[in-house]
């Protein structure tokens, strides 16, 4: 595991972004991995979802940690995990959830201020640096602000507000920032050069290419829950045929083959 730390660590500083296509469980995960990942991250709503939980906050802690310890149990790359907002407010459970999902395996974390106040998520970034240290584990925080994802200020002071938050973040231990929704070239290399942190971007409609990215100075890129709600899509569209015709045919054209997904999991 610590080699895992140190190379996540390092792959913030490449100079090629780091792409991660979010997974929710272990096969994912294996799939990702063996299409080229360098990572593996989890996303929060496809993991919930895959137990049967709506996002935010419903998924139990513990079912967290499984998932990561399956994962991990599979891949060779680093595991970074989602943690929505620590899954409580009490700080001693939030301290508690982090320890568990670093016994599990995982190098990194997110953990997002969502709709709630600046101070709080510093304490919990706080926390997960004393989880960290107790275990000897160099955890990446990753600390996600959504204040462009909400709307959390005026789209003219959006920048600035984000700025603010980063350096309060950054003093609370946080390695990273993420920024989900921002997609303006000039916003984002505002935010860059603001903040001495590695800027995660999140894959939305009107982002600029990976070579405009890499040029403008981001470090991570997340496919977040993109993925896992196409395939969600795409299993709507196959079974409504299957119960309207009783057939799958059409599917077969465009399917991995079972041996190749087998041995994937060997």
């Amino acid at each position: 595991m610590t080699n895992n730390a140190a190379t996540f660590r390092q792959l913030h500083s490449a100079a090629q972004p780091l792409v991660l296509p979010n997974a929710w469980d272990a096969g994912s995960a294996r799939l990702i991995e063996s299409l080229g990942a360098k990572a593996i991250a989890t996303t929060s709503a496809g993991v919930a979802w895959a137990h049967g939980y709506a996002d935010g906050h419903h998924l139990p802690a513990h079912l967290l940690a499984a998932t990561v310890a399956e994962i991990v149990r599979i891949v060779n790359v680093p595991v970074s995990t989602d943690i929505e907002g620590g899954y409580s407010e009490d700080l001693d459970e939030v301290e508690q959830a982090i320890h568990r999902v670093i016994d599990a395996g995982a190098v990194g974390i997110n953990i997002e201020d969502g709709k709630g106040s600046v101070d709080q998520l510093c304490h919990k970034i706080e926390r997960a640096r004393r989880a960290a240290d107790r275990t000897g584990v160099a955890l990446f925080v990753n600390a996600r602000t959504d204040v462009f994802l909400h709307s959390l200020a005026p789209s003219e002071s959006r920048v600035e507000v984000t700025l603010g938050r980063a350096i309060r973040y950054r003093g609370a231990g946080a390695d990273g920032l993420f920024v989900p929704t921002v997609v303006d070239a000039d916003e984002i290399r505002a935010i860059v050069a603001g903040i001495a942190l590695p800027l995660n971007v999140l894959a939305w409609p009107g982002l600029p290419d990976l070579d405009e990215l890499r040029r403008l100075g981001v470090k991570r890129l997340s496919a977040g829950s993109g993925i896992a709600r196409a395939l969600f899509d795409r299993g709507a569209i196959l079974t409504t045929e299957f119960l309207k015709s009783g057939r799958l045919e059409s599917p077969f054209d465009h399917v991995m083959t079972y041996p190749r997904i087998n041995d994937l999991m060997t």
